[in-house]
């Protein structure tokens, strides 16, 4: 772990840097949707397969590019020169390997999701034409949630005490993942699901890839909607063990930002490949 949170890629002198990884994840997302995705079809293996390799890909070469400019900005920063200790090309190692440990990490925690998105699309019966619709923007809105919590947790970082309490949720994660029983998929018992069903209207069937229609002059949420809301609360519920298992390698919120981001965009692509 850094010497102290935060040290290696301060916000505020580094801003600039998340606009950039952040304005580039929403253009690939829109490409997704608006160009690769635009009719709804169900997605094979071999298209599982080279999206999967893209992702991947496009994680190292990210990681590489970071470990490249650390190696050239370290060495000139005077607030790192005044660090006794640090050695700015160790630093950037230092970086790089923490961003790779983070992404193997948060991609072998992923595999749970992939399991409980079958279950959930099982569970409501999802057409598969329609089941990447759900996962994009299943997966849109975890990045705000994933950004939320972490932010979140940069600013708990700095009480020196939370790094071990991230350990411990790193701990008690691993310890879940082995000795957990398998359990029952029931949405409708979720208190989020019942008082959306309370609130909104529900049709009883789909209607092709929309959310909502209107029937009767009255707004109505599809199963399909139902589905996506219970994807998201299910990813909430995730990130409370995965972004604090990441805290738990590294102190810099820059690299869990990009390592989340980057194994929850390959996420898709690992549930039409598996």
């Amino acid at each position: 772990m850094p010497l102290s949170a935060d040290l290696l890629f301060p916000f505020a002198q580094y801003w600039w840097l998340y606009a950039a990884f952040t304005g580039g994840v929403l253009v690939l997302l829109a490409l997704d949707l608006g160009v690769f995705h635009r009719d709804a079809h169900a997605v094979g293996i071999r298209e599982a397969a080279v999206w999967s390799g893209v992702w991947v890909l496009l994680a190292l070469a990210f990681n590489l590019a970071l470990w490249r400019y650390a190696l050239w900005a370290f060495p000139r920063d005077p607030r790192l020169a005044a660090v006794p200790g640090l050695h700015p090309e160790a630093a950037a190692g230092g970086a790089a390997l923490e961003f790779l440990t983070g992404y193997l990490v948060e991609k072998s925690l992923s595999v749970d999701n992939i399991f409980i998105f079958v279950m959930i699309f099982g569970y409501f019966a999802v057409p598969a034409r329609y089941q990447h619709r759900v996962l994009f923007y299943g997966i849109a809105g975890a990045l705000v949630f994933r950004s939320v919590f972490i932010a979140l947790g940069s600013l708990l970082l700095h009480l020196r005490w939370i790094a071990w309490l991230f350990g411990a949720f790193l701990v008690v994660t691993g310890l879940k993942m082995m000795l957990a029983p398998a359990q029952g998929l029931d949405p409708e018992k979720n208190p989020v699901i019942r008082l959306f069903r309370r609130v909104v209207p529900v049709t009883p069937d789909f209607h092709g890839p929309r959310f909502f229609v209107r029937l009767d002059g009255a707004l109505h949420a599809t199963p399909l909607f139902v589905t996506l809301l219970f994807v998201e609360i299910t990813d909430v519920i995730f990130a409370v063990d995965s972004v604090p298992a990441i805290f738990a390698l590294t102190g810099e919120p820059l690299i869990v930002y990009t390592s989340n981001v980057f194994a929850i965009l390959g996420l898709r692509a690992m549930y039409f490949l598996l």
